[in-house]
Parts: structure tokens; sequence; C-alpha cells
């Protein structure tokens, strides 16, 4: 009688055996249908109101103290005069790195030393600083570069992140049209907004020559462009 009931369990489990298999190799929950994926972007242009010059300068010599030293005192006189027409918000005033390393000669020994330092001046009030060029004269131009500020970015991220918003709502409709569904839920959606920085031009010769004459550096801001996108997912219904 044992051996009757260990061969029924037998026969039960075989039986069961592809129903447990199968259910195992099937997902718990089924898989999304008539789901979407989608994305749309916007874009303005507003004019630049931000404004970032560079100051850099280089001494070399055969004692690092001494090469320091005249970074150090370059550096000085230049904050000197940035300090006189710093104001926050309108003019800020940064200085740089200063670094000093040596120079090897071809047998691997130190022939003598050099170094750079660096000072940047940036801020919305463009034609102040454009005046402080020429008086920087112990550090000459090395970048100048135009951009928004934050307050400019925060302002129009709004209004472009609206504009990708309804573009992402139209095209949600015409597309669940085209495929011949009635209407449409967001499942999920990311928006992200940016302004690139624009590429940062070198006129150090230009700039020098402008220094050299006594005249203010030349204000040309330009525009820039603040970029939105919206990417998700939606249901088809």
């Amino acid at each position: 009688m044992m051996r009757d009931f260990v061969l029924a369990s037998w026969l039960c489990l075989v039986a069961l055996s592809p129903a447990l298999a199968q259910s195992q190799s099937q997902p718990l929950l089924p898989a999304p249908q008539r789901v979407l994926t989608l994305s749309a972007t916007a874009s303005m242009d507003v004019p630049n109101d931000w404004l970032t010059l560079s100051f850099s300068t280089t001494r070399e010599g055969s004692d690092a103290s001494v090469v320091q030293s005249a970074l150090r005192q370059a550096l000085d006189a230049a904050l000197a005069e940035a300090r006189k027409v710093a104001k926050p918000g309108q003019v800020e005033v940064r200085a740089g790195n200063l670094s000093v390393y040596p120079r090897y000669n071809p047998k691997g020994g130190i022939s003598g030393w050099q170094g750079s330092t660096e000072l940047t001046v940036e801020g919305r009030d463009m034609t102040v600083i454009a005046q402080l060029a020429p008086r920087i004269s112990t550090m000459s131009i090395a970048r100048v570069g135009y951009s928004l500020s934050r307050e400019a970015r925060e302002q129009v991220e709004s209004e472009v992140g609206a504009r990708a918003i309804e573009r992402y709502k139209k095209r949600a409709d015409e597309v669940t049209r085209q495929f011949g569904f009635n209407r449409w839920s967001l499942r999920e959606a990311q928006l992200n907004t940016d302004a690139p920085m624009p590429p940062v031009p070198v006129l150090r010769a230009k700039a020098m020559a402008a220094s050299a004459a006594d005249e203010a550096l030349p204000v040309e801001p330009g525009r820039g462009q603040v970029n939105a996108m919206v990417t998700g997912s939606i249901q088809m219904e």
C-alpha cells in the first residue's frame, strides 16, 4: 500500500512539473502595452549679460623664491587696481592659482624656475570691466568671454521649459492619433535645461595693443542660448 502511495505522489509531481515550469518562466506582471517613448526640445536666444575677463602673467629666473615674489608683486598690483571698481553682483574679482615649477636641462638637472598666476574680473557691468583692462599694467589679458548670468538664465529657463513641455504634449497628441488611439496618459517624464557656454576666444594680441594705447577693451557680448528637453513615455489608450 505504501508503494501505491509513493507511485501516486510521483505521478502527481510529474503532472504538475510542466505547469510549475511554465509559471516560473512567465513574469508576475504583464508587460506594458501601447507604451511609447517621446522627446521634445525648445530653445531661446537671449542677450549675454555677463563678461568674464581673465588676466595672466609669467615670470622666470634662477631662484624659485625670486620668481614667486615677482609673481606675487604682479598679482598684488593687479588686485589693488581691480578692487577699486569691485562691486558685488556687478564687478567681482577673483585671484587665480599662483604656481612655480622647475625647468630641466637635457641632463635632467634644474636649470631655472618659471611660474604663472591669474586674475579674473567678471560681472554684468561690462563698461566698468572694459575700462579696467588698460589699467592692469602688471598682467596681460588672456581670455575674454561672454555668457548669461545666473539670474538671467533662471528667468529664461522656466519659459523655455514650458515651451518644451507644450511641444511634448502636442507631439504625444499627434502620435496617439496616428496609431489609432483616442487619448494618452503620461507614465514618466524628465525635464532638463542648460545654457551652453560659448567658446572663449583668446584675444591676447588685440588686448595688449588696446592696453598699450590706454583704450578700453571693445565690448561685443552677442547672444546666448538656453535649451530645454523633455523626455518621457506615454500610455496610449
